[in-house]
């Protein structure tokens, strides 16, 4: 494949041009399972009168271990998968399949992940990418936090609960609400839950730790209920990756 910007000879479909310092790859799907990965990138969607969409596919392979031994081969598979995402500098990473194997790879690489759940990955996230005009939000997690209630339940667990939510591109604002105590609690431990969007896009996440229950409103960059409700699910595929759901 040739860079798309100066037309310089690229080792790897959808690799960033070190000639002419441009991207070709904009978003890359990666679909996970256990002992393997397969990448497929796309263009960015300006350009698919110059190019086809999908650029190319890579698949990654491994063979999981157990023990003691597990740690050190999945952050080695993770690792494999890292250097391809990062030979394409893309602008978004989607995921799907395999939780542990998504995880280990977000720690390595240090994107943005959006989850995708569908018999066809690469198609939904074409069809996704197709509609989506969101704003993203650059703004650090921390100063997206506010309100007039300042106490979360949960502590410092709660807190990172709350970064991991406002860390998202398009989240403008976390707004903490009351704490109910009143509640009966059997599940130990901090738990987290985003609920359906309103018809302005806008969403709440729930805080439960033990008897303890706080409401908090989420402001998204989302203009209707479709859209918020993608934002929805991807807040709790990333509350579900970090554990705590």
């Amino acid at each position: 494949m040739e860079c798309r910007h100066c037309a310089s000879p690229l080792e790897k479909p959808g690799d960033f041009c070190l000639v002419c310092r441009e991207e070709n790859t904009e978003a890359v799907v990666l679909e996970a399972a256990r002992d393997r990965v397969t990448l497929t990138m796309l263009a960015a969607e300006d350009d698919h009168d110059r190019t086809e969409p999908v650029l190319g596919e890579t698949t990654i392979t491994t063979t999981p271990e157990d023990g003691e031994n597990e740690p050190i081969e999945l952050r080695n598979f993770a690792g494999l998968v890292g250097d391809e995402i990062r030979r394409k500098r893309p602008e978004e990473v989607y995921a799907g399949g395999e939780r542990t194997v998504i995880r280990a790879v977000r720690e390595d690489v240090h994107h943005e992940f959006y989850r995708v759940d569908a018999d066809d990955p690469v198609g939904e996230v074409r069809k996704r990418r197709g509609t989506r005009a969101l704003d993203v939000v650059e703004t650090p997690p921390m100063e997206k936090i506010g309100g007039s209630h300042s106490t979360l339940i949960g502590g410092r667990t709660g807190m990172r609960a709350i970064q991991t939510v406002a860390g998202h591109p398009h989240v403008k604002k976390v707004i903490p609400g009351p704490i109910d105590a009143g509640g009966n609690g059997s599940q130990s431990g901090l738990r987290a839950k985003v609920t359906r969007a309103d018809g302005g896009g806008n969403v709440r996440m729930l805080l439960r730790d033990g008897s303890s229950v706080q409401e908090n409103r989420i402001v998204t960059t989302a203009r209707d209920r479709e859209m918020g409700e993608r934002i929805r699910a991807d807040l709790n595929d990333v509350l579900a990756e970090d554990e705590f759901r």
